[in-house]
């Protein structure tokens, strides 16, 4: 299979090339068309050399893989440092019985060892077995029923039942993602990397029939009602104006479209359930993946909100561990995708057995300056208007001066949706409106407490906290930060945390306890 996949590569090169010769090279195909053959048996070829030179060890102490054709790299994984184990099967996969197996470590948003094409036995068995090791390597685990909440009631999408698990044992269903609760995801979810899509389309068919440029006919045709141009070449600028809002409306629309089918395709089928003391997933319609969370790896836990799902009484619950984040690059952190508000805060709430927050508002001050930073971006967008209106026809400038009533909400529901909670054993930090995230944060587990003031809040007295773990954050996911808060109480803050940081690794210390729940329910 892999030969067939490199041969695959090699052949298709050469026929791309080809393709693009004459149109957009401007060189002769003849030599092109000898390279077709060369290429497929150059990929095959070196599809077989790399199956043979590729080698993994199931050792004691470490997961020993050797690899590459031309240049060799052998590396050994020690079992304390690996994260999670994954498998994944594309429909390829899944039709000759085959799996990628992924083995995800501590330090890094980047795959440690891939193992394809792997029977799905042996993919199960290399994932019981390391598991195993691991859970014998690292810390002791807790007691797994130690915080199970006797008086919560399991709902239709909790229902316990048996199923396979590569840990040797039968796992504890947790939760199963209904049909509804799936479309409710996706209408209620919008994510910016399925952007691609309709700009992939746009690439596709751009040109045609519509002058210079990228930009399709039915774009053009789209906007012609609403004042836009009849053609790009010659227009003015109010007809260009209209294009390109018309064109972004169609844009959002394709994107949201194209997420909510991501979202049923990456989340069907989704099931989290209890094994030992990790979480074990499957999920997927296309690509179907399955693996574990290790308890004793999670970082911190966030329950994600936003407006549209606020609006219908749901939550999403995302956990991190040690080196990962949420929709990091093994995308594999979702402990609950959607569920009803009450049960995704009582999910949180037993997992980290953090008591209930009572949320600690930033001080007035901080909504007055999110008022004169909303109404300094609304002054900027009305002196970009009337800059326009000196350069072209569009002379109603006036009409932009609207953004100014959006300031006062906008300002109030920053600041009612800022808050923080420093509890016993755990540091609580809520933020957001458009995606409000809240997430609970043990002592033990903080990295580094800092401080930051920008001139703007050293003006005001104001400063912000900024509170790091070992998982890796991406561009959307930032590290857990109190906003606006007094100076002294930012001080307070970061001194407990240093102080209940210690008093929480000496109590780990005595009690060897683990700390965290592995029961939803």
């Amino acid at each position: 299979m892999l030969a067939l996949q490199h041969g695959a590569t090699g052949f298709s090169v050469p026929v791309l090339l080809v393709g693009l010769g004459p149109s957009v090279l401007d060189i002769d195909i003849g030599p092109l068309l000898a390279l077709v053959p060369i290429g497929l048996v150059a990929g095959v070829g070196y599809g077989i050399a790399y199956y043979y030179r590729f080698t993994y060890e199931v050792t004691a102490s470490t997961f020993d893989v050797s690899s590459g054709v031309f240049a060799r790299r052998s590396r050994e994984i020690p079992y304390r440092r690996i994260q999670n184990v994954d498998l994944s099967q594309g429909l390829f996969e899944r039709l000759f019985g085959l799996a990628v197996v992924s083995i995800e470590t501590a330090g890094g948003g980047d795959t440690e060892a891939t193992l394809r094409f792997v029977s799905e036995d042996e993919a199960e068995r290399l994932r019981a077995e390391i598991r195993r090791l691991t859970a014998a390597t690292g810390e002791s685990t807790a007691d797994p029923d130690s915080d199970r909440s006797a008086s919560d009631e399991p709902t239709a999408s909790e229902r316990t039942r048996e199923n396979h698990s590569p840990g040797g044992g039968a796992p504890t269903l947790l939760f199963d993602l209904e049909v509804r609760e799936l479309l409710l995801y996706a209408v209620t979810s919008f994510r910016w990397g399925a952007a691609v899509f309709p700009i992939a389309i746009l690439v596709f068919l751009g040109g045609a029939d519509s002058g210079p440029g990228l930009v399709p006919a039915f774009v053009i045709d789209a906007a012609r009602p609403f004042g836009g141009p009849d053609a790009l070449e010659g227009a003015a600028v109010g007809p260009l104006l209209v294009l390109a809002a018309v064109t972004a409306v169609q844009w959002s629309v394709f994107t949201y479209v194209s997420s909510a089918i991501y979202t049923v395709a990456n989340y069907y089928g989704f099931r989290l359930g209890r094994a030992g003391e990790d979480f074990v997933y499957e999920r997927g319609l296309v690509q179907r993946y399955s693996g574990s969370i290790p308890v004793e790896k999670v970082q911190s836990v966030s329950v994600t909100e936003n407006p549209l799902q606020r609006l219908v009484g749901y939550a999403g619950l995302w956990v991190e561990t040690a080196g990962y984040g949420p929709d990091s690059g093994s995308s594999n952190q979702s402990a609950v995708p959607l569920a009803g508000t009450d049960r995704v805060y009582r999910f949180a709430e037993n997992l980290t057995g953090v008591e209930t927050p009572e949320f600690r508002s930033p001080p007035r001050l901080a909504r007055r300056r999110y008022f004169v930073r909303y109404s300094i971006v609304a002054a900027v967008i009305v002196a970009a208007a009337i800059g326009l209106s000196r350069v072209s026809t569009f002379d109603r400038w006036y009409l932009t001066a609207v953004v100014f009533v959006a300031v006062p909400p906008a300002a109030h529901l920053k600041y009612v949706n800022l808050g923080y909670f420093v509890g016993a054993d755990h540091l609580v930090i809520r933020s957001g409106f458009w995606n409000r995230q809240t997430t609970v944060i043990p002592y033990y587990r903080i990295q580094t407490v800092s401080t930051r003031r920008s001139v703007f809040q050293r003006r005001l007295g104001l400063a912000s906290l900024a509170v790091d773990t070992a998982s890796s954050r991406t561009f959307a996911w930032g590290s857990p930060t109190i906003y606006d808060i007094d100076l002294e109480t930012a001080r307070e803050i970061h001194d407990t945390g240093r102080e209940r940081l210690q008093s929480a690794l000496r109590e780990r210390a005595r009690t060897d306890d683990l700390g965290l729940s592995v029961d939803f329910t």
